[in-house]
């Protein structure tokens, strides 16, 4: 009789691939949201944040656009930056029915924290992982955002509302 071969002791093999991408991405979502938490934001005002900074006078209509919701979502989520001194609304010299946005001086001092703590959170996720294993894992999961037709950059949890307030 043929004796069954042992599993090696590790991991389990993985099982519902879907399952397990909603699982980790759950998981790094709450300890993202515990460290940034520590610097007074939550992670809808971090991506905010980050759009703002990198496409400075981007428009609240624009901005509305890019995360696809409707403009009037885009005005509570920024009254709330505002309200925090990170962002600043000038009246845009194109066209005065617009606002364009621009970090204050807190908004960038913050953002630049962000960073640090964005770049450890990732660090202490990807641990477990040689850096082929990561430079692989973000090449496959950028793949597979690109062929779900995902803005780059951009959480979709806002159109459901969501994005962890």
């Amino acid at each position: 009789m043929a004796e069954t071969p042992q599993r090696p002791a590790g991991p389990p093999v993985p099982r519902g691939t879907a399952f397990l991408l909603a699982q980790v991405g759950a998981r790094a979502a709450e300890r993202f949201a515990e460290r940034v938490g520590e610097l007074g934001v939550r992670p809808a005002d971090v991506g905010l944040l980050r759009l703002i900074g990198t496409r400075a006078g981007l428009s609240q209509r624009d901005l509305a656009e890019t995360l696809g919701v409707v403009p009037s979502r885009v005005v509570a989520l920024v009254d709330r930056l505002d309200g925090l001194g990170l962002v600043e609304r000038h009246r845009s010299a194109r066209d005065r029915r617009h606002h364009e946005l621009r970090l204050s001086a807190r908004g960038e001092e913050l953002l630049g924290r962000v960073g640090t703590v964005a770049a450890a959170h990732e660090d202490a996720l990807l641990e477990p992982l040689t850096p082929e294993q990561r430079e692989t894992l973000g090449r496959l999961l950028g793949a597979l955002a690109y062929a779900e037709g995902l803005t780059p950059g951009v959480h979709p949890g806002y159109r459901g509302g969501g994005g962890r307030e």
